[in-house]
């Protein structure tokens, strides 16, 4: 699966960017702490976080500013980020320090290999993709993130009961996405469509500039496909 998805190239582009002092005193003083190592090989997410919390995993979190009011807001969660930016990565862990959070970890890698192989079968209680690259241009569509078999991988990670929220400003992007999960084996959607905005998740930077231009923002709410078997049973 690991070989079909990366053949057609990362799902991310490494973008040039500094990093604040700030962020680089973060990165420097605090990884060794809330930073989890990249292994080619299942991790016990319950020895990371050292309770029994829900855990959601979050692909791409920016610079982190709502998973970190998501983890303030929700301190019983558990929340595992996934970037690869680093000057995103000294930022969210400079809000861990200034918020005193305790409920948040972080791996710095591809995603898409965190997935096969770090996160167990039926260990996330849900998963969020707040605005992934929409590659628009559709000779770059093979590159996006939310595409089977990949969104097979996600689901397979869910408790039952699990969600997966995704939100993009790329109104193609959520077309596209919409299809693709709803194809997926051990997804259902949770609405008639698109979803509504979850009124827990802040409005981020990037969609309020998104906003301005005009771009539809679009929000998908799947749920693992146990969790409304059981509801009709």
């Amino acid at each position: 699966m690991s070989n079909k998805f990366n053949s057609r190239g990362k799902s991310y582009v490494l973008r040039a960017g500094r990093a604040t002092p700030a962020q680089i005193r973060s990165y420097n003083s605090l990884a060794g702490q809330f930073l989890v190592p990249y292994e080619k090989s299942e991790i016990n997410i319950r020895n990371i976080f050292v309770n029994d919390y829900p855990v959601i995993v979050e692909i791409g979190f920016g610079m982190g500013a709502a998973t970190a009011e998501i983890a303030a807001n929700f301190p019983h969660n558990n929340y595992l980020g996934i970037e690869v930016h680093k000057p995103g990565i000294g930022k969210l862990l400079w809000e861990i320090e200034h918020r005193q959070l305790s409920n948040v970890k972080i791996i710095e890698h591809d995603a898409v290999e965190v997935f096969e192989n770090m996160i167990p079968h039926c260990s996330l209680d849900g998963i969020h993709i707040f605005f992934p690259d929409p590659w628009p241009k559709k000779r770059h569509h093979k590159r996006r993130l939310i595409q089977r078999p990949f969104t097979n991988t996600l689901a397979a990670k869910l408790k039952p009961g699990g969600y997966l929220y995704m939100v993009t400003d790329w109104e193609d992007y959520g077309s596209w996405a919409l299809a693709e999960l709803s194809m997926t084996e051990g997804l259902i959607n949770s609405c008639d469509g698109f979803a509504a905005p979850q009124e827990w998740r802040p409005r981020t930077r990037f969609e309020v500039k998104g906003l301005e231009k005009n771009h539809k923002v679009k929000e998908l709410f799947f749920l693992h496909s146990t969790a409304l078997t059981s509801i009709v049973q």
